[in-house]
């Protein structure tokens, strides 16, 4: 099966330090990985260089495919293109990832317009706008139309992650990329988001890269579990036989820690 992802033999490097090492992983159509590791274990830069984003300083080898585009070594203009119509990305803090100047159903409307374009198709106010308000809708906003002519720092911190999914949504993009979504966000909202992004990446038949450091919060929503530790994979596989049965210690440590926790919360009895 063609791929939509396919990374080979990516490193990155911050002058002579090595951040991410010979990493390997593809992503099919309609797959849903999870990308879990501790902070600094190259997760997040990873999911940035898979579109070209990794910040100033950092350099890039080996091969990233996205769609059939050659991403390392690429013009940036070759690749803003891509961005939002073939990968799109949801932040881990939608508050710095959303424009505090614009309302939330403007920013919205943007990448509605966006994709208008792209499919050649009217980008006329009434169009764009109940589009907006179709997909506040889909992410289960309340009030969505209240919602689109709300500002930013008026919405809570899991609205907001709700309006930067639809934003993502709205270029209706081959994979989704989630980095770390739910991390400000409490366990109530944590679930709710989970399920929202859960049911549309199913429901649009999208491929689904989750990047987190919490395995209980990833093994609801994906299929397959890759394990990064210091920029290197260090374990992969389906997500029941990684938990059920880790091979290698840093994954079990990091399961164990998760059923103590669940214990210590009484969620296993």
């Amino acid at each position: 099966m063609k791929q939509i992802l396919a990374i080979d033999r990516l490193s990155i490097h911050a002058g002579d330090k090595v951040l991410v090492s010979d990493l390997s992983l593809s992503v099919a159509p309609g797959e849903r990985i999870g990308l879990i590791g501790e902070s600094g274990s190259g997760k997040s830069l990873t999911a940035l260089a898979a579109i070209g984003l990794l910040p100033d300083g950092l350099i890039a080898r080996g091969s990233i495919q996205l769609d059939d585009t050659q991403v390392i070594g690429a013009r940036d203009r070759d690749l803003v293109p891509l961005r939002g119509t073939k990968a799109a990305v949801v932040f881990q803090e939608p508050l710095t990832a959303l424009d505090p100047l614009m309302k939330i159903g403007n920013q919205v409307g943007e990448a509605v317009r966006r994709r208008a374009r792209r499919d050649d198709r009217s980008v006329k106010r009434t169009v764009v706008d109940a589009e907006v308000i179709d997909l506040l809708h889909q992410v289960a906003l309340p009030e969505p139309k209240r919602i689109a002519q709300s500002w930013p720092h008026q919405m809570s911190g899991g609205q907001r992650q709700r309006a930067a999914i639809a934003m993502a949504l709205a270029c209706q993009p081959k994979l989704l990329i989630a980095d770390e979504p739910t991390t400000a966000l409490d366990v109530t909202t944590q679930a709710e988001i989970l399920d929202v992004m859960g049911r549309l990446v199913r429901d649009r038949g999208m491929a689904l890269l989750f990047i987190s450091h919490d395995l209980p919060v990833v093994a609801g929503i994906v299929d397959r579990i890759v394990v990064l530790r210091h920029g290197r994979i260090v374990e992969q596989g389906p997500v029941d036989q990684v938990f059920r049965s880790p091979s290698n210690a840093y994954t079990q440590s990091l399961v164990a820690a998760a059923r103590a926790f669940d214990d210590a919360l009484g969620m296993n009895t």
